[in-house]
């Protein structure tokens, strides 16, 4: 069987939706593939709620400027550097164009949410999140008669003629089809959920890895491209990971097991040690940083403790944390959940305390500069002593959102091949191709920025 459009866009998230929509505008027709069901499309970006922007003061009902050249400094800095810069600075000026794109298709905006993450003055956050944002593109293109939607149908093979689209392999309901088109847009995210082919690159602390987006990333059109000679950047063994509740499904979990609690404590690992400063920078901009952590320690595991004058601090995740009324009651409990040596943690406690000035009032708003004094590995700022019970924990597992490993695009989304040749209507936008921007950490509310501009592009749009 074989079925046939102008456009055939891969992948049912903002940035595949963007592309349709774009391509629909400009007369196409478009047939958007999904491999999920229709109850379950939307891929990562149902789990969003922001667009991080650049704008001056009053826009959207923001009283602050966030300038172009101070978002591209954060972005340079949160990636350490290892970023496409031309890309970077078209993803920034184009940033508030999104949003208003984003706005004349029927997105609308709440006030902004208060959080540890400090995003009030850069974002814009979606009425309803992300599940409203891709319902409300699915309903223009659902709504148009020259678009078709394909749900329950997954990509498992992308086939080329030369340098150019020939047809996509489309396994559904049991059967296969071939799907082809003058257009292929690739906007199917990565391959976190991929277990296999993550061991692959992680070893067997894939077992342990928790992934926060949809179960439907297997990868499929990302690895057949590669396969095919397209050029990939970033590692396969790398991604946007934080540190989520283990209690936390292995699929799906989305924001809610996301913990926060980071800063305002101190974090063990099983040997009851501390391994990273917890006060480095604004949480904002090194949250993106503690997945990983914990993916390099023993067991892949860790604790974060704090004590009651930090609860309520923090949005925090969709369960509990671990409750004593001493330390040496909670490092016992923590005993039961992976902690190897509770009576190295509480001397590990007792000397952070030691290290902290006794009468320490933190300043979360800013960077503070209260540190410990006389530690190997410094907390650097908002160092105050855990002493007021009850305390309390998190256990912690590293918690992928999407791998870095991507595919190689152009100014104009189309995607290069390992010598940086453009194929001739091969396209990218969104996860698939994030890691030419994000190849190392994070920024809140980037993704769905990169995906709508790309998302554009891809669909034969001009920014």
């Amino acid at each position: 069987m074989r079925v046939q459009a102008d456009v055939v866009v891969v992948g049912g998230g903002n940035a595949g939706l963007v592309a349709a929509i774009t391509a629909l505008e400009s007369g196409h027709s478009v047939l958007l593939v999904e491999k999920a069901s229709r109850d379950d499309r939307g891929g990562n970006s149902k789990y969003t709620r922001d667009f991080r922007f650049a704008h001056g003061p009053g826009v959207l009902g923001i009283e602050d400027e966030y300038s172009e050249s101070e978002f591209l400094d954060d972005l340079i800095r949160v990636t350490r550097g290892q970023t496409n810069v031309d890309l970077a600075k078209m993803v920034v000026g184009n940033s508030l164009g999104v949003v208003r794109w984003a706005e004349a298709h029927g997105v609308r905006w709440q006030r902004p949410l208060p959080s540890t993450l400090h995003l009030g003055r850069t974002n814009a956050f979606v009425l309803g999140g992300g599940k409203a944002l891709v319902n409300r593109y699915y309903r223009i293109v659902e709504g148009h008669p020259r678009a078709t939607v394909m749900y329950g149908s997954e990509v498992v093979d992308v086939e080329l003629a030369g340098r150019s689209f020939r047809s996509i392999v489309v396994r559904r309901g049991g059967e296969e089809m071939r799907v082809s088109g003058e257009r292929l847009v690739l906007s199917s995210g990565g391959f976190e959920s991929n277990l296999d082919v993550l061991r692959e690159y992680w070893g067997e602390a894939a077992d342990h890895i928790i992934v926060r987006g949809t179960h439907n990333d297997t990868g499929l059109p990302l690895l057949s491209m590669v396969k095919a000679g397209a050029g990939a950047v970033g590692r396969g063994d790398d991604g946007h990971m934080v540190a989520v509740d283990a209690r936390s499904p292995r699929f799906n979990g989305g924001i809610v097991t996301r913990v926060d609690s980071v800063p305002f404590g101190i974090v063990l690992n099983s040997a009851g040690l501390r391994f990273y400063d917890e006060g480095e920078d604004l949480w904002p901009k090194r949250y993106a940083i503690w997945g990983k952590l914990v993916a390099r320690q023993p067991g892949h595991v860790a604790f974060s403790i704090f004590d009651s004058e930090s609860l309520g601090r923090f949005i925090p995740p969709f369960m509990p944390p671990v409750r004593a009324e001493s330390l040496e009651d909670l490092v016992d409990e923590l005993s039961h959940h992976g902690l190897l040596d509770p009576g190295r943690a509480l001397e590990t406690v007792r000397e952070y305390n030691a290290a902290c000035r006794a009468d320490a009032r933190p300043d979360y708003s800013r960077l503070d500069g209260l540190s410990t004094v006389g530690l190997e590995i410094p907390k650097s700022n908002w160092a105050k002593p855990l002493r007021s019970p009850p305390f309390y924990a998190y256990v912690l597992r590293p918690g992928l959102t999407f791998t870095y490993m991507s595919l190689r695009v152009g100014r104009d989304a189309r995607v290069l091949d390992s010598s940086g040749r453009p194929f001739d209507n091969v396209y990218a936008a969104g996860e698939i191709m994030a890691g030419n921007v994000l190849t190392n950490g994070y920024l809140g509310g980037l993704g769905l920025v990169i995906g709508t501009v790309f998302g554009i592009l891809a669909g034969g749009g001009e920014l």
